[in-house]
């Protein structure tokens, strides 16, 4: 698995752009996947939330999937302090 968080996301999307604004911020190396351009991540990222189509859907390094994570559920979920 790769040691790097994923984020499906879209450019019109505002908490696509806060998650990944906050990531950023706080040092966390992201790769992103614009799902606008690509059906396949489309696809994979409302098989990952479960049938929803809800984005951001962020992948963590071990496995786990945040399905439009709030800036505290990323803290968490990451092990960084809740700012």
């Amino acid at each position: 698995m790769n040691n790097q968080v994923l984020i499906y996301s879209a450019d019109w999307c505002g908490d696509c752009r806060r998650a990944k604004s906050w990531m950023t911020a706080n040092g966390v190396p992201f790769d992103e996947i614009d799902v606008e351009q690509d059906s396949t991540a489309r696809d994979r990222a409302v098989e990952l939330a479960g049938g929803r189509k809800n984005i951001p859907v962020v992948v963590l390094p071990g496995g786990d999937v945040l399905v439009e994570p709030t800036n505290a559920e990323l803290a968490d979920a990451l092990g960084l302090p809740v700012a």
